[in-house]
């Protein structure tokens, strides 16, 4: 019988991923757009964008040297609020946001800046606040990009490996997410339940293919 617990707690997990990793990558992608000077935006554009680059192994070693037992932060939750991250839900969250991230960061920035300058500049002389120049001047004509960063993001969440078996392990019923499943399973020698899971990985990814397409073609079309 097949073990239902890897799908939802990868559904689980890439559901909270995705909630923090959209607004926090449209914070991050907000406020490098605003910086001015090069050097700094260069910089911070690295440190955003530097866990796609590395392999999520690396990733989840500095994730698990800030979060372990002896970690800094991890020791902090630890002697303070008896909250342990490592070898938890918690850490499938944790390395399913830093992974996703730059996906929801690079896509928001490069949809905000398409957004014409001028139309920002317009916002500003009737009045708005920057706030209110984000959410409905720049927000609003970066949408179909915010969505794809989103889809992508979502779909990465729930594909996360490396750094998820580093910082959170695969623990039956706790942490075990869909890819440590087929992982487990093709270890054992089970190839029918592995093959089970990557049908349900591939079924989830066509269709975050076909919602970003969706949106592109049809923002097309108003393009035209």
């Amino acid at each position: 019988m097949m073990d239902w617990s890897p799908i939802l707690i990868s559904m689980k997990t890439a559901s909270l991923s995705i909630f923090i990793t959209f607004f926090i990558g449209l914070i991050s992608a907000w406020g490098i757009v605003k910086i001015k000077t090069d050097s700094i935006k260069i910089f911070l554009d690295g440190i955003f964008t530097l866990p796609i680059v590395l392999p999520p192994t690396v990733v989840g070693f500095f994730l698990l040297y800030i979060f372990g037992v002896r970690g800094p932060i991890g020791k902090f939750l630890i002697d303070f609020f008896s909250v342990k991250i490592a070898f938890s839900w918690s850490a499938t969250v944790i390395a399913a946001v830093v992974m996703s991230f730059p996906l929801m960061y690079r896509s928001a920035r490069s949809a905000f800046e398409q957004v014409d300058s001028n139309l920002l500049d317009a916002g500003r002389t009737l009045g708005m606040s920057e706030w209110k120049i984000f959410w409905k001047i720049l927000f609003a004509n970066s949408l179909p990009g915010i969505i794809g960063g989103g889809i992508l993001a979502y779909a990465r969440g729930l594909g996360e490996f490396g750094a998820t078996a580093m910082i959170a392990g695969n623990i039956a019923g706790q942490t075990r997410t869909l890819p440590m499943a087929v992982y487990s399973e093709v270890a054992a020698g089970n190839m029918g339940e592995a093959f089970n899971y990557v049908i349900f990985i591939v079924i989830i990814a066509f269709i975050a293919i076909f919602i970003m397409d969706y949106v592109s073609i049809r923002k097309e079309k108003q393009w035209k």
